[in-house]
């Protein structure tokens, strides 16, 4: 089920983004717990964000800033079961969607293309990890 996010689902989400952060070799973890929390509560009060939530808890969520999406993250239990794309069309709903990612995550690189996204722009890590990114673009449908 796709729901709007809340402040509420913070702890969820952010268990979920470090848990990413964790499995990633190349992902620097550059925050701590407390201050990913107080972050993203106040990001999730802000922004327009939804999360995939089945039996009570957060499987996934994403963020959707103007016309990009800032976050899109799934539990690990819950990739490939159509979370992602559930996220992702929730917070696109057929608008002109930008989203950056991380050169190295080919995964995710994958799934966006594989949802029409095309690469527009790429950096060598003008982020706040210093990673490599590409900037990626769909248009909305009319």
């Amino acid at each position: 089920m796709i729901r709007p996010a809340t402040p509420n689902d913070a702890e969820a989400c952010v268990d979920i983004l470090r848990a990413w952060i964790k499995e990633i070799a190349w992902m620097p973890m550059l925050h701590s717990r407390s201050s990913m929390l107080a972050y993203w509560g106040a990001r999730l009060r802000e922004a327009e964000g939804v999360v995939v939530a089945e039996d009570g808890g957060v499987l996934g969520f994403a963020v959707r800033e103007g016309g990009y999406v800032s976050a899109l993250y799934v539990a690990a239990n819950a990739r490939r079961r159509g979370a992602g794309t559930a996220l992702l069309e929730a917070v696109a709903r057929g608008r002109d969607t930008h989203l950056w990612t991380f050169q190295a995550n080919a995964v995710a690189r994958a799934f966006y293309a594989a949802k029409g996204f095309r690469e527009i722009r790429r950096t060598d890590g003008e982020n706040e990890e210093e990673l490599s990114d590409v900037l990626l673009y769909r248009a909305g449908s009319a």
